[in-house]
C-alpha cells in the first residue's frame, strides 16, 4: 500500500522493494556488469539494505515481535526488516514521531536490561520561523518508552519544558500498515495480494487486510489523549507547556488476525511484563564474576533467552531468532536446551513435549514429512496457509530427530523423571524408527537427506545453504547426503535411548541400541576420517564420495562422543589451527578450503553455538583449556556489540589489532543459541556436570577462564539440593567453594 501524503511539509521517505522470486525452485538474477544470469535458493534472504545500517532496537512477547531504529521508530530510512510483527505478518510497516515537522535529537536509546521496554531519549531541534530560531534546541525533553504485552505494542511519550516559558509546539505521528508476510518482506514477490481499508475516529485508526487465505487482519491505533487532527496515515497533537510542566501521549497498536487481544493502560501493561520476567527466572541459576562486562554479557544472554523464549501449548519453548526465525525451529530449540540444561532444564522439558505433538505421523513430500520425523520449523502467515512457501509445517531437517533423542536422555540425567520419560517414549521410538527406515533408506547404517519437494531447502543439516555442502575441488556434493555430524548424533541418540531403554525395562532394546551404536563408531571411523586432512570429512556425497574439506562439523563429533581418543585429540589440533580460528572464534569452514568466503552463511564465517558445541566436545575428551581458548574469543567480541550481545553470527576475518569482529548484513540478534552459547562454554571449561542417578554436582578438571579471577554460580539445583558456589583461579588451577547448601546433593572437584 502506497501511504498517502496529506502535507508538503510532511516527508516522509518509503523505499519501496521491487524485488522478484521466481515460481522454480531458483531465483534467477541478472549480474547487470556481465549480463550472466545468477541461480540463487528459492528461500535467500535478500539484502538491499543491511540490518548494520544502524542499532536496531529488537522487542518480543509471546508471538509478537517488533523491530525499531534506535529512534523508536519503524520504517523510516531505507528497505528493511523494521516492523511490528504477529504470527509472521507485519502489522505496522511505519511510525514515525516528529517535532514541528521535523525529526527529533537523538540522545540514547537502549533496550532496558531485563528486555522489558525499549527506552529513547530525545530532545527537539532547533526549530526556525522566518528565518529566526522561535525554539532553540534542547528545549523539550521527549522520553519514549515502548513495550510489547501479548498482541499489543504501547508506548509512553513523555514531554517536558525545562525553560522558565510557555512552549507551544506540535507532535505529528505517521504510521502505516501493509500486512506482508515475513517471506515478503525478506524478499519473496507475490503476484498478488489481499486488500486493505481505512477506517478512522477521532482517537483511533483501524486498518483492516483481507488476506488471499480468507482471514482478516487488524492493525488498530488509539492514541490518548486524543489527537488535535487525525486521517488515515497521520495524527497531529498541538501542544502547550508552562514552565517545567511535562505530560504524556499514550499510543496502543493492536494486532489482531484472530481474537481481538486485550487492551489496558501502559503502566498496567508494564507491570505484568515485568512480573511475568521476575517469575519466570526466578528459580534459575545465576551467574557472577569478578569481570563486569562478562556479568553484562550473561545478565543480556538470560534476558534475550527468556524474551524469546515462548509460552506454547506443552510449557516454553525458546523461538530462534529475530527477526527472520520468530517461531519454534526443532534444530534451534533442541540445541539452546541442551546448552540451558544446567541453568534451566524446564526449557528442555517444554521442547520435547512440543516436538513430541508436532512429530510427523504420516509421508507428506510437500512438507518433508515422514513417520516420526521431528520438524524443522513451523510458520503462521499468509503464505504458508495458502502453501505458497512449505513452511506452515516443515520437516526438512535430518538432525533434529536424532538430535531430539539425545535431548531427552541428557534430561532424564539431569533431571531424573522418568514420568516425562514415559510420556515421551512413543515419540522417542518413532524417532529411533525413523532414524533406521527413512532416514537410511539405502540400509548402509549412515543416515542421508534429499529433499522431498522441490519448494523445500535442499540441505537439511544446520548448514542447510545451498552451497554448505562440497568436495575440495570446490563442486557441490550430489545426494543423498549423509553428513558428519549427523552420524555423531545418531550414535549418541542410540546410547541415550539404550539407557532411557533400560529405565523402561526394555533390556532387549537396550542392548540392541548399544550395539548398533558401536557399529556405528566402526563404520563411521572408516568412511569419514581422513588423514590427509587430519580431520573427519564433511559428508559422504550420493555416490559414496568423501567431502574431503575441513569444516568444524568435524567438531560436533566430538561433541556426541562418536570420535575415538586419538582422533578427538587430531580434530581438536585442526580446529585450533590458524586456519579455522580466527581470534574470535572457530571458522565453520577453513580458509584453505575451495568455497572459503568469510562474508559467506555457512563457508567460513563464525558462529557461537557452533563454537559452544565444539568446547563442549574438547571437553568431553579432556580438553578443558582448550575449550577455554574459545570461550576467550568468543567473549573478545562482545566488548565490540551493542548491548554486549552475540548475534547468530558474524564473518570469519582474522582478528587485527585496534579492531572489533566484521558483522554479518542480515544475522538474527537476538539468536537463541547465539545467547545459550556462553553457557555451554561455561559449562564446558568448568568440566560440569550434573549427575541425578548419583546425587552429584561435579567439576571434572575445571577450568576458570583467563579473562575471570573468580566466578559465582547460584541457585544451582540438583533434585531438592540447591548450591551456591565459587570457584576461583589461581594460575592454572581451581578451587572449588560451597558458599551454601540446601539439601543432600554431594558436590565433588575431580581433576
Amino acid at each position: 500500500m502506497v501511504i498517502a501524503r496529506e502535507s508538503p511539509v510532511w516527508t516522509f521517505t518509503k523505499a519501496l522493494r521491487r524485488t522478484k522470486i521466481t515460481e522454480s525452485h531458483e531465483t534467477r538474477r541478472s549480474d547487470p556488469a556481465t549480463e550472466a544470469v545468477i541461480d540463487l535458493p528459492r528461500h535467500y534472504i535478500e539484502a538491499d539494505g543491511s540490518l548494520l545500517r544502524g542499532p536496531s532496537r529488537s522487542l518480543k512477547h509471546g508471538e509478537t515481535f517488533a523491530v525499531f531504529d534506535n529512534y523508536g521508530d519503524i520504517g523510516v530510512v531505507g528497505t528493511g526488516p523494521d516492523g511490528l510483527y504477529f504470527n509472521d505478518t507485519r502489522f505496522l510497516s511505519w511510525f514515525e514521531l516528529l517535532f514541528e515537522c521535523t525529526r527529533p535529537l537523538l540522545l540514547s536509546s537502549v533496550v532496558q536490561d531485563d528486555n522489558a521496554a525499549l527506552s529513547v531519549d530525545l530532545t527537539n531541534p532547533d526549530i526556525h520561523r522566518d528565518g529566526a530560531i522561535i525554539l532553540p534546541r534542547d528545549t523539550i525533553a521527549i522520553e519514549r518508552t515502548k513495550l510489547l504485552w501479548r498482541e499489543v505494542c504501547y508506548e509512553r511519550i513523555g514531554l517536558r519544558n525545562y525553560t522558565d516559558d510557555i512552549c507551544r509546539f506540535r507532535i505529528d505521528i505517521g504510521f502505516g500498515a501493509d500486512f506482508r508476510d515475513l517471506f515478503e518482506v525478506r524478499g519473496s514477490h507475490r503476484e498478488k495480494r489481499g486488500k486493505t481499508t481505512v477506517t478512522y475516529t477521532d482517537a483511533s485508526v483501524e486498518f483492516s487486510y483481507r488476506g488471499l487465505d480468507g482471514l482478516t487482519r487488524k492493525t488498530t491505533l488509539t492514541f490518548s489523549p486524543a489527537p488535535s487532527k487525525i486521517g488515515q496515515h497521520r495524527a497531529t497533537f498541538d501542544f502547550e507547556l508552562g514552565p517545567h510542566q511535562k505530560t504524556s501521549l499514550c499510543v496502543s497498536v493492536q494486532c489482531e488476525d484472530r481474537n481481538a487481544p486485550v487492551v489496558m493502560n501502559f503502566a498496567r501493561a508494564f507491570r505484568a511484563h515485568r512480573r511475568e520476567i521476575r517469575a519466570r527466572t526466578a528459580n534459575i541459576a545465576e551467574v557472577d564474576s569478578s569481570n563486569e562486562l562478562f556479568n553484562e554479557f550473561c545478565k543480556r544472554s538470560i534476558s534475550d533467552l527468556y524474551m524469546l523464549t515462548t509460552r506454547v501449548d506443552h510449557g516454553y519453548y525458546p523461538y530462534a531468532g529475530i527477526p527472520w526465525y520468530s517461531t519454534a525451529f526443532g534444530r534451534d530449540g533442541i540445541i539452546t536446551a541442551m546448552m540451558l540444561l544446567w541453568i534451566d532444564p524446564s526449557i528442555a522439558s517444554g521442547v520435547l513435549q512440543y516436538l513430541a505433538a508436532t512429530q510427523a505421523a504420516v509421508l507428506d513430500p510437500s512438507s518433508d514429512a515422514q513417520p516420526g520425523k521431528i520438524m524443522h520449523e513451523t510458520r503462521n502467515g499468509e503464505m504458508a496457509l495458502l502453501g505458497e512457501v512449505p513452511f506452515r509445517r516443515y520437516y526438512g531437517t535430518v538432525d533434529a530427530t536424532p538430535l531430539y533423542v539425545m535431548l531427552a536422555g541428557m534430561y532424564f540425567d539431569r533431571t531424573g523423571r522418568i514420568d516425562l520419560i514415559t510420556k515421551l517414549w512413543p515419540s522417542i521410538i518413532a524417532a529411533l524408527r525413523w532414524i533406521d527406515t527413512y532416514g537410511d533408506m539405502d540400509g548402509d547404517g549412515f543416515v542421508e537427506y534429499a529433499r522431498q519437494s522441490g519448494s523445500g531447502l535442499a540441505n537439511q543439516g544446520w548448514k542447510d545453504s545451498y552451497d554448505a555442502v562440497f568436495h575440495a575441488d570446490g563442486s557441490l556434493a550430489e545426494g543423498p547426503i549423509a553428513l558428519c555430524e549427523v552420524q555423531a548424533y545418531v550414535y549418541s541418540a542410540k546410547l541415550h535411548a539404550a539407557k532411557l531403554a533400560r529405565h523402561m525395562s526394555e533390556h532387549r532394546l537396550a542392548a540392541q541400541l548399544t550395539a548398533e551404536a558401536e557399529d556405528l563408531k566402526e563404520s563411521f571411523d572408516y568412511a569419514f576420517w581422513c588423514d590427509e586432512i587430519n580431520t573427519f570429512g564433511l559428508a559422504l556425497d550420493g555416490h559414496k564420495n568423501l567431502c574431503r574439506i575441513k569444516t568444524s562439523n568435524a567438531g560436533h563429533a566430538l561433541f556426541a562422543g562418536i570420535a575415538k581418543p586419538h582422533r578427538a585429540h587430531r580434530v581438536a589440533e585442526t580446529l585450533l589451527e590458524r586456519d579455522f580460528l580466527s581470534g574470535w572464534g572457530i571458522r565453520t569452514v577453513a580458509r584453505t578450503e575451495a568455497r572459503y568466503n568469510p562474508l559467506s552463511y555457512h563457508n567460513g564465517s563464525i558462529w557461537p553455538h557452533d563454537n559452544a558445541m565444539i568446547a563442549l566436545g574438547f571437553a568431553r575428551y579432556g580438553l578443558g583449556r582448550r575449550a577455554s581458548e574459545i570461550f576467550a574469543a568468543l567473549f573478545g567480541v562482545t566488548k565490540y556489540e551493542d548491548l554486549r550481545r552475540l548475534p547468530e553470527l558474524f564473518c570469519g576475518f582474522i582478528r587485527r589489532p585496534h579492531r572489533g569482529p566484521t558483522r554479518y548484513p542480515v544475522a538474527c540478534s537476538p539468536q537463541a543459541w547465539a545467547a545459550a552459547a556462553p553457557f555451554g562454554l561455561l559449562e564446558a571449561c568448568l568440566g560440569l556436570e550434573l549427575r541425578h542417578a548419583s546425587n552429584a554436582l561435579c567439576f571434572v578438571d575445571p577450568v576458570v577462564p583467563e579473562f575471570l579471577d573468580y566466578l559465582t554460580i547460584r541457585r544451582l539445583r540438583l533434585g531438592d539440593s540447591i548450591f551456591d558456589l565459587e570457584l576461583r583461579r589461581h594460575g592454572m588451577e581451581a578451587t572449588l567453594k560451597v558458599l551454601s547448601r540446601q539439601g543432600d546433593a554431594k558436590v565433588m572437584l575431580i581433576k
